[in-house]
């Protein structure tokens, strides 16, 4: 699916690096850049009296004017550097900001998340949790070092036959279909599945080509190790430029208690991270 539309969402902190990022794959795209600044309201103490109260009326107001002079500077840097751009303002309580930025998310063909952001671990949650699971569009994850790019050279497709990874194969569709090589990898973890299903990798990779990727198949012993790790290291050893994966096939709390292949890769992308629920 063409990529007409961007998401970017950003805190009250630093968001030099993220601005920039979603306006260079714009740029790259010709795509529209829709910018949601979030701040998270403080907590109410009113139980402790009126001058924590008054202290607390003050912390808001001086968030919502922090914010509303952010929007301003996005606005100019945008039309500076050429890129079509709307800017919308979101003051809400943490326990709410997840729906409301998968609300907002739904209306673009894709959400990337900087390391500004990743930086932020309060409003990090609510925003990638937001996007998978309110938004049904994918989510890009940058690390603080990578080239943002939506035309790699080489991609990496964590496959595993879930529902999670068909759907993000489907929306990186172009992106594969555009790369020089891409990896559909499987992490052979020593269950009996993997060993009597020869075909999953081949079935989705004969997908990938109908649609003009160049495919190869790559077929991973684990040898005990954890799927995350095996996925990074082949990514080194490919030279990859994006990993494509589906996100939590796994439920949350499942992930969140005993760790997951995309609470890994969320916590630390080795590279940029293509996501989809």
């Amino acid at each position: 699916m063409p990529c007409k539309s961007v998401f970017c969402i950003i805190g009250t902190d630093r968001c030099d690096r993220d601005i920039m990022n979603a306006i260079n794959i714009c740029n790259e795209l010709n795509a529209h850049l829709s910018v949601l600044i979030v701040g998270l309201t403080p907590v109410p103490m009113g139980g402790y009296g009126a001058i924590l109260a008054d202290a607390w009326t003050l912390e808001r107001e001086a968030d919502v004017a922090a914010i509303k002079a952010r929007e301003q500077r996005i606005r100019s840097l945008a039309i500076a550097c050429g890129v079509s751009t709307n800017v919308d303002i979101c003051y809400v309580a943490e326990r709410w900001a997840d729906e409301i930025i998968g609300e907002r998310a739904r209306y673009s063909d894709l959400t990337i998340v900087g390391p500004d952001l990743l930086c932020q671990p309060d409003l990090r949650t609510s925003a990638i949790e937001g996007v998978l699971f309110h938004s049904g569009s994918p989510i890009l994850i940058l690390p603080a070092d990578a080239h943002p790019t939506l035309r790699p050279r080489k991609v990496l497709f964590a496959w595993d036959a879930r529902m999670e990874a068909m759907r993000a194969a489907r929306a990186a569709i172009d992106v594969m279909a555009g790369a020089e090589e891409v990896h559909v990898t499987v992490v052979d973890t020593g269950n009996i599945a993997d060993k009597t299903n020869p075909v999953l990798p081949a079935s989705i990779a004969a997908f990938l080509a109908r649609h003009g990727a160049k495919v190869v198949t790559d077929r991973l012993p684990a040898w005990g190790r954890a799927a995350t790790e095996v996925i990074r290291q082949h990514a080194v050893d490919i030279s990859a430029d994006l990993i494509v994966m589906g996100a939590y096939g796994h439920s949350r709390l499942r992930e969140r208690v005993f760790g997951g292949v995309t609470r890994s890769m969320i916590d630390a992308p080795p590279l940029p991270v293509f996501m989809m629920h």
